[in-house]
């Protein structure tokens, strides 16, 4: 056995700020990554194909980061709890490391991965986690329980320590010349591009793939962004976010250092609002933490509601009302807008996606889990464990203080896009529109029919008040 280690990438798709492939340096200096495509990933039907056109040119980047280190990034295609194995044997591999995840397939595969190298007697790195800035097991209630509810959990998360990031992988070695002949028999392969498996998209990506990429947008946003986002952050018409996930789903940027910016930027802050537009942002990193937590402790979240009203809640699932909303044609501005957004970026403002998924549940009163998947198969930063948060909480089915939350759509376009600039620039049926009228949906019957534009497809006011008859219901049942 050679003192090869290899190491398994899956969401740490960098060579910089990596916990596991720091320890595996430390390890040994012969240090090779590989990635596996795994059909039981790609063959679902919620995957986006900008998710993974992003994905493989995080890929091929990370490719050339390791060639720059010195070894190389090799690409299976097929069942991990079988290739990784298999090819760690084969290139008499000592170690196999990775970094753990919160998601219910991936630890399930990662303990069928442990069992096949220990009957190999291949050792593996114990459970190492790098996406989180604290483990499952760290935050913990007061009875050492998980936490439900988000504001104590930020307390004691915040109070807690940050690690700092860890050093780059460099000045390895690779696999010989003959060793790679060994890894091509063992189902190597050339690293695909999307369309060969079966994905196309041809629209541009929000954010460009690879580590270079991000660590750039990092930049900007914490020079140029991060100090106003508080009062920004709402407004779907202006860049006032990051657009880092699509990034952090992937790890193709550390945590550490996303919180390290975070620690400079405030270093930097000169005033009372600064500090609070800065610390606004790190929430929301917790939240993403949260909901990562959450999926951890509750595996059953992936599956349904969290809260029993909404267990055996009667969804009415009206298809053509799901349809419209799917292609931005409900008749509500603000939503169309939404939809429309991310059907062609792949990729959605946060405020946007809380409007969307609230009218989705409280208005058409269809089951949020149709309106999770589709996100899924749209969005270039589809996560479960942040999608499935958000959807929960929006359709109050989740880990909620404030179980019946109703938006206005009328009301969030007025408040969040007053001059209409976010809906007329997705819904173009509607520039013409004077924006009293744009931004409240009062667009009259004639003009709608003469714009092309249709009506809306169910009344705010009269659905509201079913969704809360069938909620108040659902309760006294229990």
């Amino acid at each position: 056995m050679s003192d090869l280690i290899l190491f398994w990438h899956r969401r740490d798709l960098r060579i910089s700020d990596n916990t596991g492939l720091a320890a595996a340096r430390k390890q040994s200096s012969k240090v090779v990554g590989v990635f596996c495509l795994d059909p039981n990933i790609l063959e679902r039907d919620d995957v986006a194909p900008v998710r993974v056109t992003y994905m493989i040119g995080c890929l091929q980047s990370l490719q050339e980061r390791y060639a720059q280190a010195g070894s190389q990034l090799l690409i299976l295609h097929g069942n991990p709890t079988k290739a990784i194995p298999q090819l760690a044997a084969d290139l008499g591999a000592q170690f196999v490391f990775w970094n753990w995840d919160v998601e219910p397939y991936s630890q399930q595969r990662d303990r069928a991965v442990i069992e096949a190298l220990k009957e190999k007697g291949i050792k593996f790195l114990e459970k190492n986690w790098d996406q989180l800035l604290h483990s499952p097991e760290d935050i913990r209630t007061g009875s050492n329980q998980p936490y439900t509810v988000y504001t104590p959990f930020w307390k004691n998360w915040s109070s807690k320590a940050k690690s700092t990031p860890v050093e780059i992988l460099k000045n390895v070695q690779g696999l010989t010349a003959a060793e790679q002949e060994i890894a091509k028999a063992s189902g190597t392969i050339e690293l695909p591009s999307a369309k060969d498996l079966g994905f196309h998209w041809d629209g541009e990506l929000v954010i460009a793939p690879g580590e270079t990429a991000v660590q750039e947008r990092l930049e900007e946003f914490c020079a140029n962004t991060i100090t106003e986002y508080k009062e920004q952050r709402n407004f779907p018409a202006v860049d006032g976010t990051s657009r880092l996930s699509a990034a952090l789903k992937f790890g193709v940027i550390g945590i550490r250092s996303v919180w390290q910016a975070t620690v400079e930027a405030l270093e930097y802050s000169r005033s009372d609002e600064t500090e609070t537009s800065i610390r606004a942002w790190q929430q929301e990193l917790a939240w993403r933490e949260f909901y990562q937590h959450a999926m951890y402790h509750f595996p059953e979240l992936a599956e349904g509601a969290f809260r029993d009203p909404f267990k055996n809640f009667p969804w009415e699932n009206n298809e053509k009302h799901f349809q419209a909303w799917c292609e931005g044609r409900t008749g509500y501005p603000i939503v169309d807008a939404a939809m429309r957004q991310m059907n062609e970026l792949g990729w959605m403002h946060n405020r946007c996606r809380m409007i969307v998924a609230n009218f989705l549940t409280k208005d058409l009163l269809i089951n949020p889990q149709l309106g999770e998947k589709y996100f899924m198969q749209k969005l270039i930063d589809g996560d479960l464990s942040a999608n499935n948060g958000g959807w929960q909480w929006s359709a109050s089915s989740g880990m909620d203080p404030k179980p019946v939350r109703i938006f206005n759509p009328a009301s969030q376009a007025q408040k969040f896009d007053s001059e209409g600039e976010y809906i007329r620039q997705w819904v173009s049926e509607l520039r013409s529109v004077d924006t009293e009228y744009l931004v409240t949906g009062k667009i009259s019957p004639l003009e709608r029919q003469a714009l092309g534009y249709p009506d809306p497809i169910v009344d705010h006011n009269q659905q509201q008040r079913q969704f809360k008859e069938l909620y108040q219901r659902q309760k006294t049942q229990l």
